[in-house]
């Protein structure tokens, strides 16, 4: 790499060539693809908003969250778990893991540096990455390859509820949520029915908080283990030898004999099997470690979806009103790809690819994606392993018609 200013405005903007490709992000995504192009001997750089990779997971998750699949599922490619982890690792010990990968690899994420805009030079044929520091300082990144590693988690959603701004308690996202010690005694409305919102719930109840869990739409509620072993990895064992649709009417009628009826207690399934409506619409199944049964001994209430709040109080779509102190919106995540890659016959609107997987990680001039394929870790990885096979071609023949040139002179202000 090789940084390039002016006299004008060296002190706070500079322009940085990178021999290799530049990864937008370094949580695991960013990490995975950073380790496997460490391995194919291309140099790369990891741009982070953050001041720590895997900010996620280090200051946007509550404390007793832990892997939901076993952690062989979980690993990135060439680097397993330490053996001595337990079958699903802790929040703490997942950051532990990803430290141990960035330090093996050699990973040196530039932090605290916010995309600002992405945008494919025609001319020059080159990405051209802007960002920002929190001091103002501006720095362009220039490269033949863009790596969107940000992944499908990078923004918290906030549904517009009607009176919520009116009223007048804690209202918090649940990548704000700890601990529920500061809400024993309290009432707690949860807005939200997925594993984010059954785990808050649960972690209320046993905090002694009085929890009622808002289920709008119908959900999807799995045991995490059948019969000693994990419902997924049961699930892909079966999919070797028989179609999705039979792998899902195996697993609800297994859910049925373990869990019950889920709708007697007011949650009521999807029409479409737990593994199509993932694969269709990246709608994850709740794996129960818990919740579940606080819901069948009252102790978490569910609720219907909500009509408004007002001052101390929500009303449901029944007319039925709650007074209550707390809300914790466990309303899900979203890309922020739209906001700064200036790009849109790869990625969607949404900010997801427009081909599905397993064909979403490449785009054209030299643009790929990461993380995206709503396969959790093991999709990553793949990816990551997909993107650095293909750059590493590229850069390799690169190397090698370089190498039969005449060498030429290259001006530069200092070595980044």
């Amino acid at each position: 790499m090789f940084t390039f200013s002016s006299e004008q405005d060296s002190v706070s903007r500079r322009c940085v060539w990178v021999n290799g490709p530049v990864i937008v992000g370094a949580g695991p995504s960013g990490l995975a693809v950073g380790a496997c192009l460490r391995e194919q001997g291309v140099p790369f750089v990891v741009i982070e908003r953050s001041d720590c990779i895997a900010s996620l997971w280090q200051k946007r998750t509550y404390d007793r969250l832990k892997l939901h699949l076993p952690k062989k599922f979980c690993q990135l490619p060439k680097f397993p778990f330490p053996n001595h982890f337990p079958e699903y690792p802790t929040k703490r010990q997942f950051i532990e893991y990803l430290e141990l990968y960035a330090k093996h690899f050699d990973i040196n994420p530039q932090f605290n540096e916010c995309v600002q805009s992405a945008k494919y030079d025609e001319t020059c044929r080159v990405w051209r990455v802007k960002t920002s520091s929190p001091n103002g300082f501006e720095v362009e990144y220039i490269s033949q390859w863009l790596v969107v590693a940000t992944g499908e988690n990078a923004e918290r959603v906030v549904p517009d509820i009607e009176g919520l701004k009116e009223f007048g308690g804690e209202v918090i996202h649940a990548c704000d949520y700890k601990s529920g010690e500061k809400y024993q005694g309290k009432k707690v409305v949860v807005v939200g029915c997925g594993n984010s919102g059954m785990e808050v719930s649960l972690d209320l109840s046993n905090h002694g908080a009085q929890p009622s869990i808002v289920c709008r739409s119908s959900v999807h509620v799995l045991p995490r283990e059948i019969f000693g072993k994990s419902t997924f990895e049961l699930a892909m064992f079966m999919m070797k030898w028989v179609p999705l649709w039979l792998v899902d009417k195996i697993l609800l009628i297994l859910a049925w004999f373990i869990l019950g009826n889920i709708e007697n207690y007011g949650l009521k399934r999807p029409s479409i099997g737990p593994l199509e409506l993932k694969n269709k619409h990246g709608k994850t199944p709740v794996l129960d470690i818990g919740a579940l049964e606080k819901i069948r001994s009252g102790k978490v209430k569910v609720v219907p979806g909500i009509k408004k709040f007002s001052c101390g109080t929500v009303e449901l779509v029944t007319g039925e009103k709650l007074e209550i102190d707390s809300v914790v919106l466990a309303t899900g995540y979203c890309s922020n790809v739209p906001y700064w890659l200036q790009e849109s016959e790869f990625f969607s609107n949404n900010g997801f690819p427009k081909a599905q997987f397993p064909n979403n990680w490449k785009g054209k001039s030299g643009l790929y994606a990461i993380g995206f394929t709503r396969k959790g870790l093991a999709g990553a990885s793949a990816d990551a392993i997909n993107i650095a096979q293909d750059i590493g071609k590229v850069y390799k023949e690169d190397l090698k018609q370089k190498k039969q040139k005449v060498p030429t002179h290259r001006r530069c202000i200092s070595t980044f």
